[in-house]
């Protein structure tokens, strides 16, 4: 790399392995720990590439960005931060950072980024700047784990591109709440957001109603791959009119598409259509380290609007953290709102917690719910018995076979792969097979490799 960077970060620590290791890719570097000094030296010209974090001792460093965009135009901000929430990445994109990158982070990736800021240095002037409608405090997507972070940067990408979005997870994970805020946060924010079922395309007028509606906005198809064929059809031919009258398309589905397209359950050419982004949601099962936040937002939530301020025992949230939550995020909301309402005291207890799950799925996690003496088969056998339970009387979706499989093999292949930092030829050897398996069901399971070091 050549060029300098400018540096601004409270944390000495930071500076300093960021100074080193820029250092040794070949850039100068300028560190501070004040967003005053960081300005004096950009409006004396200094700096190719600008790493700043947000919350400084001095300032906010997302508050500095139009600053710096009218004094230097086309100096790339890198902004890094331990306010690692949707918001922060949708404000980063608004203020025409150059990327957004959450704390904890890899410092082979931000090195990367620079690199790549480097190379692009001359960035183009972005457009006029539209009028906002007035827009919430804060979203109803809520989590810090890195799975979310992944999708708060993933959201604030597609954020203001013309791109379609297929929204893909588990019901009440979550994905009409994602389509709504990447369209109250994107250049259309003024325009309707119009939400489409099935009925509204039933006749032949539908497909021009709802272009009426949305007047060149947003429009929504909720869960596509219910949607009959013949529907379908006057999908493709509305996405494929006038361009410069059409709306932006986004679609959710909690089935895989590929397999309904296999199965000529989906039109291919629609498939192709609405996949212009895609952005999986994970199942809240996939990120418990979040259940303690979401369960504070929602006990907030509860007291703004007119409840008694509740919270829960430790060893009720920790019961909360080990249960399946097939309903996910919707599940954990409408508990919370029950808990608030039929408390006896202030705290939650965790038998208060026991009887509102108690007619749900049993409360034990897939792994260690059974005592250290359980065997991992009697886990998997307790949660396939529940996950039958939740079809009543009726089976689940053909190709459960292969999906259990997947939901074993991806997690075991991630976590090893974690565990050996990413050394593919270590983590072969750990699972005990050969390596070209490995990779094979790397690229089959889509599985992100990243030998790295992690930057607290």
């Amino acid at each position: 790399m050549d060029g300098t960077v400018l540096v601004a970060d409270d944390d000495r620590t930071i500076r300093t392995v960021l100074t080193q290791a820029l250092t040794r890719a070949g850039c100068k570097v300028h560190a501070t720990s004040s967003l005053t000094t960081l300005m004096r030296w950009v409006g004396e010209g200094k700096g190719d590439v600008v790493i700043s974090d947000v919350m400084m001792p001095d300032g906010n460093g997302l508050e500095m960005l139009p600053k710096i965009a009218q004094d230097r135009p086309g100096l790339p901000v890198i902004v890094i931060s331990a306010q690692n929430t949707i918001m922060t990445a949708i404000q980063a994109a608004e203020a025409e950072a150059y990327d957004y990158l959450p704390k904890p982070f890899d410092l082979p990736d931000l090195m990367k980024r620079t690199a790549r800021a480097l190379e692009q240095r001359q960035r183009a002037p972005s457009g006029p700047v539209t009028e906002e409608k007035e827009r919430p405090d804060e979203l109803p997507l809520v989590g810090r784990t890195a799975s979310m972070q992944a999708l708060y940067r993933l959201v604030a990408r597609v954020m203001n591109t013309d791109l379609p979005v297929l929204i893909a997870g588990e019901s009440g994970t979550g994905k009409s709440l994602i389509a709504k805020a990447i369209h109250d946060f994107s250049d259309r924010r003024n325009l309707p957001f119009v939400a489409v079922s099935a009925s509204d395309l039933q006749d032949l007028e539908g497909p021009a109603r709802v272009l009426a509606r949305s007047k060149g906005g947003t429009v929504l198809f909720d869960e596509i791959a219910d949607i009959d064929q013949e529907v379908q059809a006057r999908i493709v031919r509305m996405m494929d009119g006038p361009t410069d009258t059409l709306p932006r398309f986004m679609a959710t589905s909690q089935t895989d598409l590929n397999r309904a397209m296999e199965e000529g359950n989906l039109r291919q050419d629609l498939f192709y259509r609405l996949t212009g982004a895609t952005i999986n949601v994970p199942a809240l099962r996939e990120r418990v380290d979040d259940i303690p936040l979401l369960v504070e937002h929602f006990l907030q939530r509860a007291e703004r609007e007119g409840a008694l301020r509740r919270y829960l025992a430790e060893d009720a949230l920790e019961m909360m953290r080990t249960y399946s939550w097939p309903g996910n995020v919707r599940q954990l909301e409408n508990a919370i709102r029950r808990l608030v309402l039929t408390a006896r005291t202030d705290e939650i207890s965790r038998a208060e917690v026991e009887s509102v799950l108690g007619n749900q799925p049993e409360t034990e996690p897939l792994m260690g719910g059974g005592g250290e003496s359980e065997k991992l088969s009697g886990s998997v056998a307790r949660h396939l018995r529940r996950y039958f339970d939740l079809h009543g009387n009726m089976l689940p979706p053909p190709g459960l076979y292969a999906r259990i499989l997947k939901e074993v093999e991806q997690p075991l292949i991630e976590i090893a792969l974690e565990a050996t930092g990413g050394n593919q030829a270590k983590c072969a050897d750990l699972l005990g097979i050969n390596r070209n398996t490995l990779r094979k069901k790397i690229t089959d399971l889509d599985i992100r490799v990243t030998r790295r070091r992690k930057l607290m």
